[in-house]
């Protein structure tokens, strides 16, 4: 994809720790870099934990203000100089639409305003989006979402590793060693992972101190909906008005959620953009496209200069292929989904299933299956060559013919699968590989299901249909190359570890392990779905 930038034509001047009340009597800081010669232009609203000055201050500010947009850079509550406690989530809402009044009531307001940000600052977006009124003219999101509680709780397990990560960022960005924060948070993560304590001991040992959030999260864990009831802003993303663009990554953290907000607007009438490259959350390329991409519509939808606006609404770029395509719509036109069903001998393939026995694997958390790439906060998710996990004990490996032609798989992926396990609590985590001709097997996308009594329901034998979400993915499996699934216990320290009894999540220690029978035959049609598109 060629990024192309507009002529620079404005110097830039910069207003510091700008004081803007909040409801409650907290203030906060902002900085506004303003287009020099401008007269009240376009605002651009920014609001981060994450700091203003260095790389925020000139990817987000003075890019934009050179290009004739003013921008107010705000710190969120607790950080930065900004006053207040930070509640990860929990006052974004309230937050920015203070905010926005204070804006509205400045000289230098021009009445025509727009939002932009990754991740957190994507978030505080949709926080105020469907409440912020007709002035709000468009909005730029990438690697984000309406609401996060899916991506702690994926699949009903926790996201142990990125969740962790992101909170001991977020305590040590504003610290003496804030600027090195995203380096070490991941080191210090995957120390106290590696610990054996019990997860309510972790932020300590990440952090060096106890974190409320990081214990908010994992007590609401079991039952999410009271505590997430202030934090999700999905039910209202309908009823935004905006022209919303949205970027994000086929490796990224929110990417399932980030697809459900675009049908969600999809639902409501509505026509976003939506461009999904070879990402992960952290990706310096994808920040760079996602700010070209800002640029253009912002541009188009507050300055009504649409020339930097593509005439399909969906661009994907498509892993294996190696091109960047455009599509009408996502899922992308004359998308069906095709069964690849689980075969004996460890076979993978389109046929019917065929009798065979069950194939067995024991989970023991004492000694969890590792993670092996996939996606993570921070740190790079590409794919990876996974014939470490597949030789192990505890996966089952599933792996079809080679495939006679090139096939395209676009689109949303997941798995049926039967299962019977001697505990009632267990995790089913499911992979599929592009495997190479030389053996090496790439990941492509996962997921997890994590089980628990009554849910989903056994049969009278004990087995119960596991339907497992994967990943989305824009990829091609090329002639020669077989697809592969692997089928597992657990994913660690990626997946906290399911230790088998249903303690609560923070202080549960006793381990039991879990002996996995996955069937497939006739009766138990266990299956990957593909998204198989033609032509």
């Amino acid at each position: 994809m060629t990024i192309t930038w507009p002529r620079v034509a404005h110097r830039v001047t910069i207003q510091r720790d700008l004081p803007v009340p909040m409801a409650d009597g907290v203030t906060l800081l902002a900085d506004r870099y303003v287009p020099v010669g401008a007269v009240r232009p376009p605002t651009i609203l920014v609001r981060s934990p994450y700091g203003r000055r260095g790389m925020f201050g000139f990817a987000y500010g003075r890019t934009f203000a050179r290009h004739g947009f003013q921008v107010v850079l705000q710190s969120c509550r607790g950080g930065f100089g900004s006053g207040g406690m930070l509640d990860p989530l929990g006052d974004e809402h309230d937050d920015g639409l203070a905010t926005l009044a204070w804006l509205r009531a400045q000289p230098w307001y021009g009445g025509s305003l727009a939002m932009h940000g990754p991740s957190y600052l994507g978030y505080t977006q949709w926080a105020i989006a469907p409440f912020a009124g007709p002035d709000l003219r468009a909005m730029a999101t990438s690697v984000t979402a309406s609401q996060f509680r899916d991506a702690a709780y994926v699949g009903g397990a926790f996201a142990l590793e990125s969740t962790l990560m992101w909170i001991t960022l977020t305590v040590s960005v504003d610290g003496p060693f804030g600027g090195a924060a995203a380096l070490l948070a991941p080191r210090r993560t995957r120390r106290a992972a590696l610990s054996g304590r019990p997860l309510g001991e972790m932020d300590t040992l990440s952090a060096g101190r106890d974190l409320p959030f990081f214990q908010e999260v994992l007590s609401h864990h079991a039952d999410p909906e009271t505590y997430w009831a202030t934090r999700d802003f999905s039910a209202s993303v309908g009823e935004v008005e905006a022209a919303v663009t949205m970027v994000g990554g086929w490796y990224d953290v929110f990417l399932p959620w980030q697809l459900k907000d675009y049908a969600a607007m999809r639902a409501a009438g509505r026509r976003p953009y939506l461009t999904i490259g070879p990402w992960y959350h952290t990706d310096l390329r994808h920040g760079r496209a996602a700010n070209a991409d800002a640029l253009a519509w912002f541009r188009a939808h507050l300055l009504g200069d649409p020339s930097g606006l593509r005439e399909q609404p969906v661009r994907l770029y498509v892993t294996g292929a190696g091109e960047w395509r455009d599509y009408p719509d996502w899922p992308v036109p004359g998308m069906r989904e095709r069964r690849w069903h689980l075969q004996p001998g460890l076979a993978l393939s389109p046929d019917n299933p065929s009798p065979g026995e069950p194939d067995r694997y024991r989970y023991d958390p004492a000694h969890p299956t590792p993670a092996l790439g996939g996606v993570v906060l921070l740190g790079n998710s590409e794919p990876r060559d996974n014939w470490r996990l597949e030789a192990r004990r505890d996966v089952l490996v599933y792996t079809g013919p080679e495939l006679r032609e090139d096939t395209d798989m676009i689109g949303p992926v997941r798995a049926e699968l039967y299962v019977r396990t001697s505990t009632e609590h267990a995790d089913v985590v499911v992979r599929v590989c592009d495997v190479h001709p030389d053996g090496t097997s790439y990941d492509v996308c996962d997921g997890v299901r994590r089980l628990v009594p009554g849910s989903p329901l056994p049969d009278a034998d004990g087995v119960r249909r596991v339907l497992v979400d994967l990943w989305p993915i824009g990829h091609r499996f090329r002639r020669g190359h077989r697809v592969r699934l692997q089928v597992a216990g657990g994913a660690y320290p990626r997946i906290a570890r399911n230790l088998g009894t249903g303690e609560p999540l923070g202080t549960g220690s006793a381990m039991v392990a879990c002996e996995h029978e996955v069937f497939h035959d006739p009766a138990h049609p266990s299956a990957v779905i593909l998204p198989l598109v033609t032509g």
